[in-house]
Formats: structure tokens, C-alpha cells, sequence
């Protein structure tokens, strides 16, 4: 039975190195998974943050993309707007050279209205005047009009007055 001890011994010893190898093989396993646990959501936590950062990259690609388009298509807006200037700016510069012929002409006629024109103050200041004298005659005669109304007026009212007075007294009498 002495040797059944001693291989009980040896076995229990056997049994306790490997569970103690056990031990540190679980130790260094569960180690090693809470490191890559660690390294999974830090991954984790970066893939989202560069899908984020991605996301946005798109948003940005799409927004410069329009914005791009945008400025293509007016930056053709504005080729043509300066094309119909320079036709136009040419067309105004032909009509500038035949308005500079007109405006001679045009001054030369100017300054024979003028001296007709000056003839014509010169008649029309003449029967101004002769209106004015007119007027200031009208006048006059308004005023002495005026002057022979009132007194026809006053006139009138006497001869109502004495008419009224008459009338009264013809009443009376009867």
C-alpha cells in the first residue's frame, strides 16, 4: 500500500503542476482576450469615427461636386453674357459714330433754331410788353368798374330802402 501512496502522491503532485500550467495557459488565454477585447472595440470605436469621417467625406464630395456643376454652368452663363456684350459694346460703338454725325448736324441746326428763336424772344418780349400795358389798362378799367358797381349797389340799396319806405307808408295809409 506504500507504493499506492507514493503513486497517489506522485499523482496528486502531477495533477497539481498541471493544473497550475492549466492555470497560467488559462491566465495567459483570458490575458490575451481581454487585450484583443480591448483592441476589438478600439478598432471598433475607429472604424466608426472613419466611417463617420468617410460619411462626411462624401457629403463634402457630393457638395463640391454641385457646387462644381454649379460653377460650370455659370461660368457658361458668363461666356455667353460676354459674348452678347462684345456684340452689343461693337453695335453701340457703330451707333456711336453715326449719333456723333447726327449730333453735328444736329448742332448746326441747333444754332440756326436758336437765332430764329432769339428773333422770336425778341417779338414776344415786344408783345409782352404791349399785354402788360393791356392788362394794367384792364385793370384801370376793372377798378373804375368796380368802383361804379358799388356805388350802383349802393344806389340800388337806397332806392330799395326808399321803395320799402314807400310801401310801408302807402299800407298805412290805406
Amino acid at each position: 500500500m506504500k507504493r499506492l501512496g507514493w503513486i497517489n502522491l506522485v499523482g496528486v503532485l502531477a495533477l497539481a503542476v498541471l493544473c497550475v500550467v492549466q492555470w497560467q495557459l488559462d491566465r495567459r488565454l483570458n490575458l490575451e482576450v481581454n487585450r484583443l477585447e480591448k483592441e476589438r472595440i478600439a478598432q471598433q470605436e475607429k472604424m466608426a469615427e472613419q466611417e463617420k469621417a468617410a460619411s462626411g467625406l462624401s457629403t463634402d464630395l457630393a457638395r463640391f461636386k454641385e457646387q462644381f456643376k454649379e460653377a460650370h454652368t455659370d461660368a457658361n452663363e458668363a461666356r455667353k453674357t460676354i459674348r452678347t456684350m462684345e456684340q452689343q459694346h461693337e453695335q453701340l460703338a457703330r451707333e456711336r459714330d453715326q449719333l456723333k454725325t447726327s449730333v453735328t448736324n444736329w448742332a448746326a441746326a441747333v444754332t440756326a433754331r436758336d437765332e430764329s428763336l432769339r428773333d422770336l424772344n425778341e417779338r414776344l418780349r415786344e408783345a409782352s410788353t404791349r399785354l402788360n400795358d393791356s392788362v394794367l389798362k384792364f385793370n384801370e378799367l376793372a377798378t373804375n368798374y368796380n368802383a361804379s358797381m358799388k356805388r350802383f349797389n349802393e344806389l340800388a340799396t337806397n332806392y330799395n330802402s326808399v321803395v320799402t319806405q314807400l310801401n310801408e307808408l302807402r299800407t298805412r295809409s290805406k
